[in-house]
């Protein structure tokens, strides 16, 4: 994956983070890990923080689906997800090309795990059964 995509998911991630009130610690951490996981400078982030990416549609499938579920992840990280987080999740995975049926079951089975994070294994098998 190329930098400019990196950049355009970490702005996406940027983008959720901020529809709540700001970004607070346990989410700006949780960017900061995300943005070394796809090599980008910590200084980098901060730049996002100010000057949106230029956005890039992820041509891969199992991309996208790996940056819808970190979107998940970033929305449940603070432990209050609210009715405009879970619009704004779902519009991301709808405007990524995902299935509307995969993105809703996610959203609604969430809960019935700890801290709300879907495994995996369980998100990839949602996303399959779509498929099929």
């Amino acid at each position: 994956m190329d930098k400019k995509t990196k950049l355009s998911l970490l702005s996406d991630l940027i983008a959720l983070a901020r529809t709540s009130e700001g970004i607070n610690e346990i989410e700006y951490d949780f960017l900061v890990i995300v943005a070394r996981q796809l090599g980008i400078t910590e200084a980098e982030l901060e730049e996002l923080s100010t000057k949106k990416a230029e956005k890039i549609i992820i041509s891969s499938e199992a991309q996208r689906i790996l940056h819808f579920h970190r979107l998940v992840l970033l929305m449940n990280i603070d432990q209050h997800a609210d009715n405009r987080e879970l619009l704004i999740v779902k519009n991301f995975g709808l405007k990524m090309g995902l299935s509307q049926d995969a993105i809703d079951k996610v959203l609604k089975i969430m809960g019935n795990y700890p801290n709300k994070v879907v495994p995996p294994e369980v998100l990839i098998n949602i996303f399959k059964t779509q498929h099929n």
